[in-house]
């Protein structure tokens, strides 16, 4: 699966203007609110000083309106139109502040600057890309899952997942979510796991996840490359009466290093040092695993 960021947003231009200053380069850590650019606020400002300006005529006719209506000197209409005309005036007030606010650009969250779509002097457009902000703190990795499997995922179980990037390293994590929808298609359904980034993970690597749904305490095993297959069937070499005799086995789990023997052999049919016959090399001793053998 490849790796995704949890939280990640667009950070778009909310008003036109030239583009005066930037205060981030890709790569840089941001926190939620911080000033990320500045576009050129004298435009936005003119208007603001405009609107007050208006608002303080107008509050000026209204006082004076009041004083004549109450005196019955001005008709009700008159009045209540003017009134109308304040309320309408202090709206275009709180406008003109906002147009000016959008002129500083600032992050919605918290993360790191993964790409800077503008270049400083750029005459920027509303609804214009300017930067794209990832939160890498916590990644996912989305697996299909085969329809056979669905009843032994489930929210909270351990997995493990090794990335080409960071060879020889393994890294812990969680099954997040576990759709209950298969896909009619694929037949398989969608389990999200969960990851740690520890400054080591980043987006859109490619990991190979390792989920542990079940464990097997005190089992009998024995190295995965003993194993023999053909004949549709799984067998190992065991030594009986001094004799190497190609045995078949009932096999459990299996994982990278160790398979589960359910059937076929005993403890200790491998042992090292007899003697063997047919020039056959002593097969690996069988033991028991005290170790619990998880299952993939």
């Amino acid at each position: 699966a490849t790796l995704e960021a949890v939280n990640e947003a667009q950070v778009v231009s909310k008003t036109s203007g030239v583009l005066l200053e930037l205060m981030v380069e890709e790569g840089d850590q941001v926190r939620a609110g911080q000033l990320l650019a500045r576009l050129d606020p004298d435009r936005k400002g003119l208007a603001l000083a405009q609107a007050q300006s208006q608002l303080q005529k107008l509050q000026s006719e209204y006082a004076r309106s009041e004083e004549l209506f109450a005196r019955q000197l001005v008709s009700a209409d008159q009045h209540e139109r003017l009134r109308a005309e304040l309320d309408i005036q202090r709206s275009a007030l709180d406008i003109a502040r906002l147009e000016l606010s959008y002129t500083r650009i600032t992050a919605p969250i918290d993360g790191v600057i993964a790409v800077r779509e503008v270049k400083q002097g750029n005459l920027i457009q509303p609804n214009q890309s300017l930067f794209r902000i990832v939160d890498d703190s916590t990644l996912e990795a989305v697996l299909n899952v085969p329809e056979r499997e669905l009843a032994t995922m489930r929210v909270g179980l351990p997995v493990s997942m090794q990335v080409d990037a960071v060879p020889g390293q393994r890294f812990e994590g969680q099954v997040a979510r576990v759709s209950p929808v298969v896909d009619a298609g694929s037949g398989t359904f969608r389990v999200t796991t969960q990851f740690s980034s520890q400054d080591r993970l980043r987006p859109g690597m490619f990991g190979r996840v390792g989920v542990v749904h079940d464990q097997r305490v005190d089992v009998l095993s024995v190295p995965r490359a003993s194993l023999i297959e053909g004949d549709g069937m799984t067998s190992v070499f065991a030594v009986r009466d001094g004799t190497a005799v190609r045995t078949p086995v009932e096999l459990g789990y299996i994982n990278g290093t160790f398979a589960e023997i359910r059937g076929g052999i005993e403890e200790g049919a491998g042992r090292a040092g007899e003697p063997l016959r047919h020039g056959h090399a002593p097969p690996p001793r069988f033991t028991r695993s005290r170790k619990a053998a998880p299952r993939r």
